[in-house]
């Protein structure tokens, strides 16, 4: 019974995570701006409240809050989807789990500009 109760524990922990929206399928929707500001809001209190970092306070919670929302909205406007998706896969969907959009939107825009650049002397 413990152990029924356990996997039911977990289970609603995970599903009480709000679903990563990726930027370029953001349909502008109210459903859609819950789901994104919810995942923002848990991200933030995981990295800032549940790991080792003990940073939870209210102001950088707020901080982080706002940036991530700031670095959605810009990649909302992102003009190359390969290289987001590939930032996205290399951030979320890996071992390294760093799936913030700052992170994203930072990694993202330092992809473009290396792929529009060469080694020369």
């Amino acid at each position: 019974m413990k152990k029924l109760l356990g996997l039911a524990t977990l289970l609603l922990s995970f599903a009480s995570h709000a679903a990563f929206v990726h930027p370029l399928d953001f349909d502008g929707s109210e459903a859609q701006k819950t789901e994104v500001i919810d995942y923002i809001k848990d991200r933030v209190y995981q990295d800032y409240c549940d790991s080792g970092l003990d940073m939870c306070q209210p102001t950088t919670l707020r901080m982080m809050e706002k940036q991530n929302l700031s670095a959605f909205k810009a990649l909302t406007t992102a003009k190359n989807r390969a290289v987001l998706d590939n930032v996205i896969a290399t951030y979320c969907d890996s071992a390294l789990d760093m799936c913030t959009y700052a992170n994203l939107d930072m990694m993202y825009r330092q992809n473009v500009k290396a792929s529009n650049e060469t080694l020369s002397w």
